[in-house]
């Protein structure tokens, strides 16, 4: 098991469940792109319907600092894993965004907010492109109040600023819930950024909408009430 520390321990008031034994707590400013980056992709994808809402195109960049226990990508942990980030390949990506039925651009990782360099160039051609007729997703391990903190890196609050939502928040393995919405772990939230800046605290997007059931089980349920019915 890796081992994990709490590098801001004077600290309060980081958000839902921080600081926390299963995952690194980073001090305000500790881990930044340009210290840490190497402008790598670990991987993109193409039409997706998991990364948010919509149909999607994800980019997963390369290097996490934060080590969650039990993480579902921790095979791209490393800052130089992948390919480096090209023309051609954001090219590609501004393509395959043009096409009408894609909503838009989910950006996870690794830790998207320590690889700012290639996103902030992505994100900007985006909205210079396409203004907001296509969203922007974004995926974190730090929490909405971390990077609020005085003295965090500002290229992380411009970033910040081009995404509609984020998902915040370390995946914490005891909180782990199947039936959440685009997360795994109950601690980690879905936040409307722009309403949050105005409003100066974290807003929920307002189309969170949790399962009560796993789906399998009601198909079950379902099926077996009709083969009642018909006998």
């Amino acid at each position: 098991m890796t081992r994990v520390h709490d590098f801001a321990k004077t600290e309060s008031g980081r958000g839902p469940f921080i600081p926390t034994a299963l995952a690194n707590n980073p001090r305000a400013g500790q881990w930044t792109s340009k210290a840490m980056s190497h402008d790598m992709v670990a991987d993109y994808k193409r039409f997706l319907m998991t990364d948010g809402e919509g149909i999607r195109c994800s980019v997963y960049v390369s290097g996490c600092p934060f080590h969650c226990e039990e993480c579902f990508n921790s095979s791209i942990w490393d800052f130089q894993a992948g390919h480096p980030y090209t023309q051609d390949f954001e090219d590609a990506v501004i393509a395959d965004l043009s096409n009408g039925f894609v909503q838009g651009i989910t950006f996870l990782g690794g830790e998207p907010l320590l690889n700012t360099g290639v996103l902030l160039r992505l994100s900007r051609r985006i909205r210079s492109e396409f203004g907001h007729s296509k969203d922007i997703w974004c995926w974190t391990g730090y929490t909405w109040e971390e990077l609020m903190r005085q003295g965090e890196s500002p290229d992380k609050i411009e970033l910040l600023h081009e995404v509609d939502v984020l998902v915040d928040g370390r995946y914490l393995k005891d909180q782990h819930d199947a039936l959440l919405q685009f997360r795994g772990s109950r601690n980690q939230r879905i936040i409307d950024v722009p309403a949050s800046f105005v409003a100066g605290k974290p807003v929920i997007w307002g189309g969170l909408h949790d399962q009560k059931r796993f789906i399998p089980e009601m198909y079950g349920k379902d099926r077996s009430a009709g083969e009642g019915a018909a006998s």
